[in-house]
């Protein structure tokens, strides 16, 4: 790549975005609250790779419910391997100065059996400690490519709107085309738009019926 130092961050920003994007993960550690479905046996199946957990509550009609405590739960990663990312509830314990929670009420499991919610918003620490290295080649392939499209050989080119160039072809700007407001919510993706980087990145796409998170 060339430019200066800004230009050159610029470009590995617009790179890692549509990473972002079409990967559906974290690749640095993210502080993230996400909303996931309770399965059976009160299986949760998080979205994104997990570090760690801050806090779990049940998602009710009325309201959010209380916290429930990390003795109630335990906590899975991938980092771990054969693991997968997840929560399981009503892992044991009780609370006796907790309404419902009482050893004699079935503590934990008993509370969260009659709650009867269906959804858990999980807060925590998600991602990787640190980029993996094919992510991190990934991402230099592909800011190379966004800058060769700023700046096409053939002057009748079809050039990235998104992207522009000034009179001798250095990169001025990286613009967002869409007209929609803003969102913290990173949208799915089909492609990165270079097919070499789509191949590099296929072991770390987070495509599963359980990607139903948010931040």
């Amino acid at each position: 790549m060339t430019g200066t130092s800004a230009e050159v961050a610029a470009w590995i920003a617009a790179a890692r975005e549509r990473i972002d994007r079409y990967t559906q993960q974290c690749f640095e550690p993210t502080d993230l609250v996400v909303v996931a479905d309770v399965g059976a046996g009160g299986l949760v199946i998080l979205p994104r790779r997990v570090r760690t957990v801050t806090s779990v509550m049940p998602v009710l009609q009325a309201d959010d419910g209380p916290s429930i405590p990390a003795t109630a739960y335990r906590v899975t990663s991938s980092a771990v391997l054969g693991q997968v990312d997840s929560v399981r509830l009503a892992w044991g314990g009780w609370d006796d100065l907790v309404v419902g929670a009482e050893s004699y009420n079935g503590g934990w499991l008993g509370l969260w059996e009659r709650w009867g919610a269906e959804q858990v918003k999980v807060a925590g620490s998600f991602g990787y400690d640190a980029a993996p290295l094919l992510v991190s080649q990934a991402c230099a392939l592909l800011a190379a490519h966004l800058q060769a499209q700023a700046a096409p050989s053939d002057a009748d080119a079809e050039q990235d709107p998104a992207l522009q160039v000034d009179d001798e072809g250095n990169n001025v700007a990286i613009e967002d085309t869409d007209d929609g407001p803003s969102s913290d919510v990173v949208e799915p993706s089909s492609s990165t738009g270079s097919t070499q980087v789509d191949a590099l990145l296929a072991g770390y796409l987070n495509r599963g019926t359980s990607l139903i998170g948010g931040v």
